[in-house]
């Protein structure tokens, strides 16, 4: 049995790509006998300041400042090194702007230090933004030599890292887990025509307003785009009016709004297929096209560094260059007579990406290093 302590900014309820993945590693190993601590900030001032959730035990530290997509909670630092003084394993969720101190400082604990890196900042221009960016940066070059053991989710995506460099001496490959959400049914499609989808939050870097004008220039009126997702108390600001905007006057479009998790089988179940356009590389690997194609459904994946090789390993999907509606286009156009073995191909993105094989990688890193073991760890590789 490990006792590990998870930090990072936003924890559950909050949802986003890298609160899923921590509280998915979380419950997992809490699961399965482990004792998971986890600090985050308290995002939203209603949530109480310690819970048990989902079996693991809660720990959040008040928020005093927003700026852009951060929060700024003086007590968070003291919090995590408090809590590690007793773990065997400390694992940072980066991006994280307190993670290089915490790290440097955790060396002197009994706890080992495991970063899970899941991407690189991406701000819009702006100075603010740019001293922002340079700072989280820093943060996390710091925390990565620092630290005992850094989790990414690709080589492709770490190897195009703004911190390539400090990412590479104790570098493990251990991608996001994905659920399990086969069994659904339809109850999303609307018509025979082509149904193509969208899961995530409506943000700047999902690029969904360049999805929706690829889709519009489809000539057939059966064909529809269901967008789901949230919109609303989403860090650093929603586009859905940028979104509706791209809309225009085209009927054959729905902006669902958030989908609950026991609506999601259903959602993939209805979808011919499943698009992820994103822009930057605050995206780094799209768990949700996974989990489409996992439900048997091919993807469309931006042509970004770990967000394509889902679609490249499995062989499940097309990939297009990012910002390129004509493209999406022509994909949309094409994906639907495209020679897939859905049932097989499903079966191997299960292999490589499913949620219980990515704890098993989490607990045999997290059991070498509560037992002392340092360096890279080449059987995750």
């Amino acid at each position: 049995m490990v006792d590990c302590v998870l930090a990072l900014n936003y924890y559950a309820p909050y949802v986003s790509g890298l609160t899923n993945v921590a509280r998915d590693i979380a419950e997992g190993l809490a699961a399965r006998g482990h004792n998971v601590t986890v600090v985050a900030a308290q995002h939203d001032k209603d949530l109480p300041l310690e819970e048990v959730r989902g079996g693991v035990r809660v720990l959040r530290t008040p928020v005093r400042l927003r700026i852009g997509k951060g929060v700024v909670s003086p007590s968070l630092v003291g919090t995590v090194l408090r809590e590690a003084r007793n773990a065997d394993v400390l694992n940072l969720h980066l991006p994280m702007l307190e993670a290089g101190y915490i790290a440097r400082r955790a060396r002197k604990l009994r706890a080992a230090v495991a970063l899970t890196y899941q991407c690189d900042v991406a701000l819009p221009p702006g100075a603010l933004n740019r001293v922002q960016q340079l700072a989280m940066d820093r943060s996390s070059r710091t925390a990565a030599r620092a630290a005992d053991a850094v989790a990414v989710s690709s080589d492709d995506y770490a190897d195009a890292s703004r911190i390539a460099s400090d990412l590479s001496a104790r570098r493990v490959v251990i991608p996001p887990g994905c659920h399990d959400r086969t069994g659904g049914a339809p109850t999303f499609r609307e018509t025979p025509g082509l149904h193509v989808g969208f899961l995530g939050r409506l943000v700047e870097e999902k690029g969904i307003e360049y999805l929706v004008e690829g889709f519009t220039k489809l000539q057939d009126p059966d064909a529809r785009l269901l967008i789901a997702g949230s919109f609303s108390a989403v860090a650093g600001g929603s586009v859905i009016d940028r979104v509706r905007a791209a809309i225009g006057g085209d009927e054959r479009i729905r902006v669902l709004g958030f989908l609950p998790d026991e609506q999601l089988a259903d959602f993939y179940a209805s979808l011919d297929v499943f698009a992820l356009t994103s822009v930057n590389s605050f995206e780094a690997f799209g768990i949700v096209q996974v989990e489409a194609m996992m439900a048997g459904v091919p993807a469309l994946a931006s042509d970004l560094p770990g967000v394509r090789r889902p679609a490249m390993e499995t062989g499940f999907g097309v990939v297009v260059p990012r910002r390129n509606s004509e493209a999406i286009t022509r994909a949309l156009t094409e994906l639907p007579g495209m020679a897939f073995d859905r049932e097989a191909s499903a079966q191997e993105a299960a292999r490589l990406y499913g949620l219980p094989s990515v704890l098993d990688r989490y607990e045999a890193l997290f059991e070498r290093l509560a037992t002392g073991g340092r360096g890279r760890d080449q059987a995750g590789k």
